[in-house]
C-alpha cells in the first residue's frame, strides 16, 4: 500500500474513526483461554488480553485482504510470526487510512501496532514509531492496453485522465508532478475505476498491480508501462514509545529473514523474492 501508508481510505463504507467499527479476528486467531493477562511475554502490554490487535485497512492485497471470512496476506502472516513469539493470537480492525498517518488508534487504545503496507516516511515518524523496514516498494503505472499510452509522461503529454489511491504517496507523487489525478478511496476502486473507463491511468503500488494482472481478464486488458522507484520502504507502527512492541516486532522480521520464512511468504503473497520482482517484467 505506498500509502500516504493513506495509500490506502478504502471503498468499504462510510467508516469513520469513532464508530461503525467492527473487530473481527484473524483468521489463526482463538480463544485466550481465559487467562485475562494483558500482559505477553516478554513484558510486552497489549490492550485485549491473549490477542494482539492490528489496525489495518482492508482491502489491500497482496499485504491484506479479507476472503471466505478469513484475512491473509503478508501483512497478516508476518504479524501472526510476531503473535506466535509473544504467545497470543492476532485479531485485525479494519480501520480508514488516515489514522495511520496520526496513530490515533494507537493512542486510544484500540489497536496495539498498525500494519497496512505503509510507507516510512519522516512526517508520519513524528506521530509514530516505525519498525524496521520489511519490503522495498515501488509505484507502478497501469493503463488500458487501449489507451496509447506509454509511460507517466504520456500520461501527461496526451491529457489522459490519471488515477490514484486516495492519501497514498502514489498520490502525492503524481500530485507533486503536477497531474490532477482523480482521488479513489481504495485500491478496488482505483481498478474499478480503469475498468469502467473513469480513467484510462492509474498510480498505485507494484505490489498491488502485481496482484491485479494475475487475473487474465486484467492481464489482458491493462498493461504496466513505467515502475516508479521512489525509494519507498513500508514498516509497522505502534504508539511512540511502546519500546517492547517494536523489539518483539523487529525480531520476528530478522528472525524470518534469517530462517527462510521471510521469503517463503513472499514469493506466497507477492511473487518471485529476487531483485528483478520490483520491475515491470515480472509481470
Amino acid at each position: 500500500m505506498n500509502t500516504l501508508l493513506g495509500r490506502r481510505t478504502r471503498v468499504l463504507a462510510a467508516i469513520t474513526a469513532t464508530a461503525g467499527l467492527a473487530l473481527v479476528s484473524a483468521c489463526t486467531s482463538t480463544d485466550d483461554g481465559g487467562s485475562g493477562s494483558k500482559t505477553a511475554a516478554g513484558g510486552v502490554e497489549v490492550v485485549k488480553a491473549g490477542r494482539l490487535t492490528t489496525c489495518t485497512h482492508l482491502p489491500y492485497p497482496p499485504f491484506q485482504s479479507e476472503k471466505d471470512g478469513k484475512y491473509q496476506g503478508f501483512d497478516v502472516a508476518l504479524i501472526d510470526l510476531v503473535a506466535k513469539d509473544l504467545g497470543v493470537k492476532q485479531d485485525i480492525l479494519d480501520t480508514p487510512f488516515e489514522n495511520f498517518k496520526t496513530g490515533a488508534f494507537l493512542n486510544s487504545g484500540q489497536c496495539d501496532l498498525a500494519a497496512a503496507g505503509m510507507t516510512i516516511t519522516e512526517e508520519r515518524k513524528k506521530n509514530v514509531d516505525f519498525s524496521d523496514p520489511y519490503f522495498d516498494a515501488t509505484q507502478a503505472v497501469l493503463v488500458d492496453k487501449k489507451s496509447g499510452v506509454n509511460s507517466l509522461a504520456d500520461v501527461k503529454a496526451k491529457n489522459v485522465k490519471l488515477g490514484a489511491q486516495a492519501q497514498t504517496t502514489g498520490e502525492e507523487y503524481v500530485q507533486k508532478k503536477g497531474f490532477d489525478a482523480v482521488s479513489f478511496e481504495s485500491s478496488d476502486a482505483v481498478l474499478n475505476g480503469l475498468r469502467t473507463g473513469q480513467v484510462k491511468a492509474v498510480v498505485i503500488d507494484y505490489p498491488v498491480v502485481q496482484g491485479w494482472l494475475k487475473t487474465k481478464a486484467n492481464a489482458d486488458a491493462f498493461k504496466v508501462v513505467d515502475n516508479l522507484n521512489t525509494g519507498e520502504q513500508y514498516g509497522f507502527t505502534v504508539k511512540k514509545g511502546n519500546t517492547k512492541l517494536l523489539a518483539a516486532i523487529n525480531k520476528a522480521i530478522t528472525d524470518a529473514k534469517a530462517d527462510g520464512t521471510y521469503k517463503k511468504l513472499y514469493e506466497k503473497w507477492i511473487g518471485p523474492y529476487d531483485a528483478s520482482a520490483a520491475s515491470p517484467s515480472a509481470s
